[in-house]
C-alpha cells in the first residue's frame, strides 16, 4: 500500500511547482539551449565521421579523386557545430543554475517561516546540525530538480538529431538508432530505480545523520575533552562516516551499472547502425555509426536524473515535515493589553512587575514560555485581556497576535558568529546605534564593547565564544531591551554576575522600566532581581491537568 503523502510534502511540491512558474523564462532558454547541445553534438560527431571516412576513401582512391574532394565546405560545417554546441552548453549551465539558485533563494526563507510558524516543539526538538542539514543540504539536492529539467528536452533533440543524420544510410539505420536510445533509456530507468534511488535515499539520510552527530559533538568539545571520552566520541563519528561511505559506495556502483547500460546500448547502436546501413557508402555508414554514440550520450542527463532521483525524494520529504502543522495565516485580534493567569488567580497589567520563584523543575520556565506561545498551554490557563473586550483563551490566538507582545532574554541567550550589531538587530533590524548603544548602556555591557577592537561589529565567534559567560547573558539582555514590547520578560538575567555588575543591571533595568512603562515578568532564584516586583508568584509544580500551581503573594515593591 502505498504510503500517504503528509500535508506538509504537498505544501512543499506546491512551493517548487510555483518557483518552477516563476522561473520558466529561464528554465525555457536552458531547455532550448540543452536542446541545441544535443543536437549540436550529435550533427558534430556524425559530420566529423564521415568527412574522415570520406576523406580517407578519397585520399586512397588517387590524387584526382583527392583533388575534387571538396573538404572547405565540411570544414565549415564542422566548425560551425563546435561553436554551437560550445556556446549552448555555456547558455544552458548559466540559465539552468541560474533559474536553480533563484528558486532556491526564494525557497529557503519559505521553508524557514514555515519552521517558525509551526509547532514550536518541533522547531526546539531539532538540533543545530539537523535543522542545518534540512535547510542546506537538503534545499541543494532539490536544485537538482531544476537543473534536470532540460534533460528530457536536450534527450528528444539528440535523438531526432541522430535520427536524421543517420537516415542518410536508410530508414533502417535511422531506426536502430532509435531503438539504442531506447534501450539506453529502459536500462537507466530499471537500473535507477533498482539501484539508484535506494542508495540515493540512504545517502542523504546517512549525510544528515552524519552532519547532525558533527554538529553536536563539535558543541561539546570543551566536555568531551573534560570528561575524557574523545575515542567515545571519535568512535561515535567513525560509526556514521561508515554509513556515508557504504552509501556512498552502493551510489558509485549504481553509477557504474548506469554507465555499463549505456555503453551496452551504445554497442547495439552501433552494431545496428552498421548492420542496417545496408550497401549505404562507408562513409554514411560511418556517419550513422557516430550518431548511434552520440544519440546514446545525449539521453546521459536522463540518466543522471535518474540516478539522483531517490536523493531528491528523500529531501523532499524531509523538507516537507518541516511544513507539517503549520498555523495558517489569521488575521490577529486587537493587541491584549493584560495578562489573566486564571488557575492562579492572577490578573495583569503594564506596568505591573512580577517576580516567578520556586525550586529548579518546578515549571517557573514552563509558565513563561507558556505566556509567549513558545509552549502549548494547558486549556484555560492563560488568557489574554483586551483594553475593552472579555479574556481571550491563549489557544485561541494565533502565535502572530501573542509573541509581539513580549521581549525575551531567556536563561541561555543564544547568539549568531556574527558581530554585536548583528546579534543585536535580531530584535530591531532598523535600530541605529545610538539605540543599540543605549540598549547596551542598560544592560552594562557598553564599555566592554567599546574597548574591542572595531566595537559594535566586532566578531564574536560560534555563539558568543569571545564573551564571558556574564557578558553573553547581558547581551542577551541588551538585545531583549530593544523590542519594543509590552511586556519585558527576563529569565535569571543576573545568574552567573558579580555583585557589582548585578547591582548595576538592576539599577538600570529600573531606570530603563520606569522610563518606558513596560511590565516586568522575571524569573530568578537570586534575592536582588525581587526587589524590583511589587508580586512575587511561587510556582509550585505542574497538576495533573496540566495547569501551573502557585501561590501570589505581594513583593517588596509594594513593601
Amino acid at each position: 500500500m502505498k504510503p500517504q503523502t503528509s500535508p506538509g510534502v504537498l505544501r512543499l511540491k506546491a512551493m517548487i511547482r510555483a518557483q518552477e512558474r516563476a522561473q520558466f523564462p529561464r528554465l525555457l532558454a536552458a531547455s532550448v539551449t540543452g536542446a541545441l547541445v544535443s543536437a549540436g553534438a550529435v550533427a558534430l560527431l556524425g559530420v566529423s565521421g564521415w568527412f574522415i571516412t570520406a576523406a580517407a576513401l578519397a585520399g586512397a582512391a588517387g590524387p584526382a579523386a583527392a583533388h575534387v574532394f571538396n573538404y572547405l565546405v565540411p570544414s565549415a560545417v564542422i566548425r560551425f557545430l563546435a561553436i554551437v554546441r560550445t556556446a549552448s552548453r555555456y547558455g544552458e549551465r548559466v540559465t539552468g543554475h541560474d533559474a536553480a539558485l533563484k528558486a532556491l533563494a526564494a525557497l529557503r526563507p519559505q521553508l524557514f517561516e514555515g519552521l517558525a510558524r509551526g509547532p514550536t516543539a518541533r522547531a526546539l526538538s531539532l538540533a543545530g546540525g539537523e535543522a542545518s542539514a534540512r535547510l542546506v543540504q537538503d534545499v541543494d539536492a532539490v536544485q537538482d530538480r531544476f537543473v534536470r529539467l532540460s534533460a528530457p528536452w536536450s534527450a528528444g533533440a539528440g535523438l531526432a538529431t541522430g535520427m536524421a543524420m543517420a537516415s542518410l544510410a536508410g530508414w533502417r539505420a535511422a531506426v536502430a538508432v532509435a531503438l539504442a536510445a531506447v534501450v539506453s533509456v529502459i536500462l537507466g530507468v530499471a537500473i535507477g530505480r533498482r539501484l539508484a534511488e535506494p542508495a540515493g535515499r540512504r545517502l542523504q539520510q546517512a549525510m544528515g545523520d552524519f552532519k547532525t552527530d558533527f554538529a553536536a559533538m563539535a558543541a561539546a568539545a570543551p566536555e568531551i575533552q573534560a570528561y575524557g571520552v574523545k575515542d567515545w566520541a571519535v568512535e561515535r563519528l567513525a560509526r556514521q562516516g561508515r554509513g556515508v561511505e557504504t552509501a556512498a559506495e552502493a551510489m558509485a556502483r549504481a553509477g557504474g551499472w548506469l554507465m555499463a547500460g549505456q555503453t551496452l546500448a551504445m554497442a547495439v547502436g552501433v552494431a545496428g547502425a552498421a548492420l542496417a546501413a545496408g550497401a549505404a557508402s562507408p562513409a554514411l555508414t560511418a556517419l550513422a555509426m557516430l550518431a548511434a554514440v552520440a544519440t546514446v550520450e545525449s539521453a546521459g542527463n536522463l540518466l543522471a536524473a535518474a540516478r539522483q532521483n531517490g536523493a531528491v525524494a528523500v529531501a523532499v520529504q524531509r523538507l516537507g515535515e518541516l511544513l507539517d502543522g503549520e498555523a495558517p495565516a489569521q488575521t490577529p485580534p486587537p493587541a491584549p493589553s493584560g495578562l489573566h493567569l486564571s488557575t492562579l488567580g492572577l490578573r495583569l497589567a503594564t506596568p505591573q512587575r512580577l517576580a516567578v520563584v520556586g525550586r529548579s523543575g518546578a515549571g517557573k520556565t514552563t509558565l513563561i514560555e507558556r505566556m509567549m506561545g513558545l509552549r502549548s498551554p494547558a486549556p484555560g490557563e492563560i488568557a489574554f485581556t483586551p483594553a475593552d473586550g472579555a479574556d481571550l483563551p491563549l489557544e485561541t490566538l494565533p502565535p502572530d497576535a501573542v509573541r509581539p507582545l513580549f521581549a525575551y532574554a531567556p536563561q541561555q541567550a543564544v547568539l549568531m558568529a556574527g558581530t554585536v550589531r548583528e546579534n543585536l538587530r535580531l530584535a530591531a533590524p532598523s535600530a541605529d546605534e545610538e539605540t543599540l548603544w543605549g540598549a547596551l548602556e542598560d544592560a552594562g555591557l557598553a564599555e566592554r564593547v567599546r574597548a574591542a577592537p572595531g566595537r559594535l561589529d566586532v566578531a564574536l565567534g560560534e555563539n558568543g565564544a569571545r564573551l564571558s559567560g556574564g557578558e553573553q547573558r547581558r547581551l542577551g539582555l541588551a538585545r531583549a531591551y530593544l523590542r519594543p514590547a509590552p511586556w519585558l520578560v527576563l529569565d535569571e538575567p543576573t545568574e552567573g554576575l558579580d555583585a557589582a555588575t548585578e547591582a548595576l543591571v538592576l539599577e538600570r533595568l529600573a531606570a530603563r522600566l520606569q522610563r518606558t512603562g513596560q511590565g516586568l515578568i522575571l524569573v530568578s532564584h537570586r534575592p536582588a532581581p525581587l526587589a524590583l516586583c511589587d508580586r512575587i508568584l511561587t510556582v509550585n509544580g505542574v497538576g495533573p491537568d496540566g495547569h501551573v500551581r502557585g501561590v501570589v503573594a505581594p513583593g517588596r515593591a509594594d513593601a
